[in-house]
């Protein structure tokens, strides 16, 4: 399908999936075309996003939790293109989701066991919260089967695997040291790489965009080594932070409430995890209130949630570790027309170097005053020589 087949008005899939979405068509449009500018796709891939939303069949979704406070899926609750229903019901097929399903007990079993068993090699398996280990994996009970096996039940049949939130994707807040749950990761339990969207909790839209990506493509979207998409977790948070400019010119807030606070400067020094956490939460924002609705668009720093090792490890007003870019030590001015300060080792070397000079000048006027004397004396000595009767006179 061409882009431009994206505007015909007349197209009978497109009205029909205006009716079942409840969207308008610019709404609709322009909920493809957002998706694909997410996952970073090229220009016309809107239509591609489009034609499998309309005709590819909704996949049957197995939404498992274990470890977590329901974060995840609040977020999700507050996606609003397309809301939650339509997302759940138009999009894809959510056969199972402890926290959003009508049924219980029994019947809730019994309709997992069911999607798995029509849908087998199909679903797309989604993980929310942490899988405990320790004791046999007693501390996380579901239907009266531990977590650990329901995963490994679950997964032998998933087309797909996706752990959402930083508890599923590398163990959050629950392993936390000292840990004694023995918190784990779902790829740590499988002992295979799966599709990892951290974040506590992470922006609906990443998820939605990697589901979209399987729809529309047939597979899943690049990830990284961690198994992140590499569309949402590329970039460090530092790179497209608003505060940027201030702290590449050393504007700083240096404590909550002060000046530089309340005048929006750059929260590096107040522990900012930014510099040191890659995902796109400076770009895409939360709630659907524009791109400052997060952390630090609200004045406090990133805590690195979506950082394995980083977000629930480090102290969250430790200052971060630099990746990529550091702060100099003597800050130009805004506009600096040319050159730059030297650094502390710069002038260190140059002094280094200037007290060699110095040095090396006091022995060459040392060896110069040396060699004048030796010049004089043979000069005196050569006149006494020619001149033996020229003696002082009295």
């Amino acid at each position: 399908m061409a882009a431009s087949d994206l505007f015909d008005l007349t197209r009978d899939s497109l009205r029909t999936v205006e009716r079942r979405l409840g969207l308008s068509r610019r709404e609709y449009l322009q909920f493809c075309a957002t998706l694909a500018a997410t996952m970073g796709l090229p220009r016309g891939a809107d239509a591609a996003v489009a034609k499998a939303i309309e005709t590819a069949p909704r996949p049957s979704v197995i939404w498992l939790h274990f470890q977590e406070c329901t974060g995840c899926s609040e977020s999700l609750l507050r996606a609003e293109h397309p809301t939650l229903e339509k997302l759940i019901l138009d999009v894809i097929s959510l056969d199972y989701h402890e926290t959003l399903m009508a049924a219980a007990g029994h019947q809730a079993e019994a309709a997992r066991k069911a999607a798995m068993k029509a849908n087998k090699g199909k679903y797309v398996l989604v993980v929310e919260g942490a899988i405990p280990m320790a004791q046999g994996g007693n501390y996380c009970k579901i239907g009266g089967h531990k977590a650990v096996d329901l995963l490994k039940e679950c997964a032998v049949d998933a087309a797909a695997v996706i752990a959402i939130g930083s508890c599923a994707s590398w163990g959050g807040m629950p392993s936390t040291g000292p840990n004694p749950s023995g918190a784990s990761s779902v790829s740590d339990v499988l002992h295979e790489k799966v599709v990892t969207i951290p974040g506590c909790p992470p922006n609906p839209y990443n998820f939605l965009a990697t589901v979209v990506h399987y729809l529309t493509f047939g597979k899943l979207p690049e990830v990284d080594d961690q198994g992140r998409p590499k569309f949402a977790y590329s970039r460090l948070v530092h790179e497209n932070c608003e505060r940027r400019a201030h702290f590449d010119a050393g504007r700083f807030a240096m404590q909550f409430g002060d000046e530089g606070h309340r005048k929006g400067y750059c929260l590096y020094k107040l522990g900012c995890k930014g510099p040191e956490t890659y995902a796109n939460c400076s770009t895409i924002g939360f709630g659907d209130a524009g791109e400052n609705n997060w952390p630090v668009g609200c004045g406090h720093p990133c805590i690195g949630c979506a950082e394995k090792g980083v977000g629930f490890t480090k102290a969250i007003h430790q200052v971060a570790l630099m990746k990529n870019v550091t702060p100099p030590l003597q800050f130009p001015r805004v506009v600096e027309e040319q050159g730059k300060g030297a650094t502390l080792a710069a002038a260190a070397a140059l002094a280094a170097l200037a007290g060699a000079a110095a040095g090396a000048g006091a022995m060459i006027t040392r060896n110069l005053g040396l060699s004048h004397e030796a010049a004089e004396a043979k000069r005196a000595r050569q006149a006494a020589d020619t001149n033996p009767q020229g003696g002082a006179q009295g």
